[in-house]
């Protein structure tokens, strides 16, 4: 029995009118191959004009073969790599003339034919080692049997063959402009701006594009069809063909004779072989994305990590038949995230803190005593923020303030407590902070549960308004403060307009009521009231109650508006 490849010689020989003919660029018959893709399916036969892909197992060389059959016609073959490095070989066999099919009709015997075949070895054209998309390209060729020899030597792989006669016609990859760079535009720490110059397939040939970006933090992609393998988890893009259908559907009952399977030549078709389960081409997901944004040719990649190198590659495809070519790309290192300065809390002491809009700010408080427990006071000013405590890193408390608020926290020996507070979206957040292991020597004023200022309707005159607000068991300072406002003045406007931790100092004089002592021991009955006069029938009025603790430092507590009568 033969080889398999000598088969494949002489069935590729037009030995006689009755043998079937390689594929060319006969535009019908072309048309009749493309639709009938099994013809050429991992076939040895190129066909004119379309891009073939296929399988190759490793250390184990595949050949294709195709015919020119006249002198000085162009010549172009392009060999894409997927997945592994290759090395492929284009040798130019010439036709033998007695295998022409004139003369005497009668086509030689098939060993005589091999016989000369094998003495004529071929012209290397063209050769190359590695995993770019490489490809040969004559204006002028001369007829011949060419053949392609391909060897991966690395590890089992698909790849991608295209060959024409018609290279300036038909031009199938999209072409790439002057300068097919990509560049970073902008950096961030979790951003990326890409920007590329169009293809002119788009703008001259009016030809169908998009453009895919591919983001991984391993190395730049030399074709896209490297990027689908890598992305295939479960490798169903990689799978082997089986043993034995290498060639399938090639019959060669199609070219007027029967297959022998008997020979040892052939026995590698059919003979199963444990190294080429599906199990042996698992591996595990890698990091890389792959987005395709359509005919744009500047994209923002997000989501990334910070202090991180990322390689982005851009390939443009046309969009009828999917080839693609990349664009040269690129790598950027994110910015690193900037190390928020840590604030010391001292025991006892207010500080003032500024919250950028969704911003961050972390506070340290290391006491430097025994103590049992922590006191930590908390008034945001304008908007509500996060807070997060955790004590030796472990987390004791997370919530939203908003106003006034309080909190004890169990104390350990030698602990060391670390804030994080974060800004809501809606604006920047002020707030005043104090941490403590001595309540009794706080520098703000205590404050009662409920900081609410009420208002008594039914003692409500044309030139008055009664309101009440609770103390604390501690002998504070209250001031009360009256504003006129408008009628529609309303909550929201309250709160947007006023900073709650301004003190009394920012107000006016004439704005303010009365200043009084006072606090009970009874909680239930730490209550005040006050009566303010001199209002005007049927108008509004803001109302703000200041307690000054021992310090001097005050708090607001939540602002009342009331209205007067307009009929007594």
């Amino acid at each position: 029995m033969v080889p398999l490849h000598w088969c494949m010689l002489w069935l590729l020989l037009p030995l006689s009118s009755r043998t079937q003919k390689l594929p060319t660029r006969d535009e019908e018959l072309f048309q009749m191959q493309i639709r009938d893709k099994a013809f050429f399916h991992d076939s040895s036969v190129i066909p004119d004009g379309a891009e073939i892909s296929s399988y190759l197992f490793r250390d184990t060389p595949k050949r294709y073969f195709f015919v020119v059959e006249e002198d000085n016609t162009p010549l172009s073959v392009t060999v894409t790599p997927c997945d592994a490095p290759l090395a492929w070989t284009l040798s130019l066999q010439e036709l033998p003339e007695e295998a022409s099919g004139e003369g005497s009709g009668d086509p030689e015997p098939l060993a005589q034919q091999k016989q000369q075949i094998i003495n004529e070895e071929g012209a290397e054209l063209f050769s190359y080692k590695g995993n770019d998309v490489e490809y040969f390209i004559s204006s002028s060729s001369p007829s011949g049997l060419y053949q392609l020899e391909l060897l991966s030597t690395e590890k089992d792989t698909h790849f991608k063959v295209y060959a024409t006669t018609t290279p300036e016609s038909d031009q199938p990859y999209p072409e790439l402009p002057y300068d097919p760079r990509v560049d970073v535009t902008s950096l961030g720490c979790t951003t990326v701006t890409l920007a590329w110059k169009p293809s002119p397939t788009a703008s001259l040939l009016k030809q169908p594009i998009q453009y895919c970006v591919v983001i991984n933090k391993e190395h730049n992609f030399k074709s896209l069809c490297a990027v689908e393998a890598k992305l295939s988890a479960d490798d169903a893009f990689m799978m082997a063909p089986k043993p034995g259908l290498d060639f399938s559907p090639f019959d060669f009952a199609h070219f007027g004779f029967a297959s022998d399977n008997s020979g040892k030549e052939h026995s590698f078709l059919t003979k199963p072989s444990p190294k080429l389960g599906r199990h042996a081409y698992s591996r595990p997901k890698v990091d890389i994305q792959k987005i395709c944004i359509g005919n744009k040719n500047i994209f923002t990649v997000s989501d990334l990590k910070p202090d991180t190198q990322y390689y982005f590659d851009v390939f443009v495809a046309n969009s009828n038949s999917n080839m693609s070519t990349a664009y040269v790309g690129t790598f950027a290192r994110t910015k690193e995230e900037a190390k928020q300065k840590t604030v010391e809390l001292k025991d006892g002491k207010v500080t003032d803190v500024f919250v950028k809009r969704k911003g961050a700010k972390f506070l340290r408080f290391a006491p430097i005593s025994s103590h049992q427990k922590v006191t930590l006071f908390i008034h945001s000013c304008l908007d509500a923020v996060q807070i997060q405590v955790r004590r030796d890193g472990k987390l004791l408390l997370s919530q939203n303030v908003e106003g006034i608020r309080q909190f004890q926290l169990r104390g350990k020996p030698k602990a060391k407590y670390l804030i994080r507070l974060k800004g809501n979206k809606k604006g920047a957040s002020m707030l005043k902070i104090l941490a403590t292991t001595r309540p009794s020597k706080q520098s703000f004023p205590s404050l009662p549960e409920d900081t609410r200022i009420k208002a008594f309707d039914k003692l409500r005159t044309c030139s008055s308004a009664t309101v009440a607000w609770l103390g604390t068991q501690e002998r504070n300072k209250f001031c009360i403060y009256k504003k006129e406002v408008d009628d529609n003045y309303s909550e929201d406007q309250k709160k947007r307009e006023q900073n709650q931790c301004l003190g009394p100092d920012t107000r006016k004089k004439s704005e303010k009521v009365l200043c009084k002592y006072f606090h009970s021991q009874n909680l239930h009955k730490a209550v005040t009231t006050e009566t303010i006069k001199g209002l005007q029938p049927g108008k509004s009025y803001l109302l703000d109650v200041y307690v000054t603790g021992h310090g001097g430092h005050s708090v607001k507590y939540q602002s009342k508006v009331v209205k007067t009568r307009k009929f007594c």
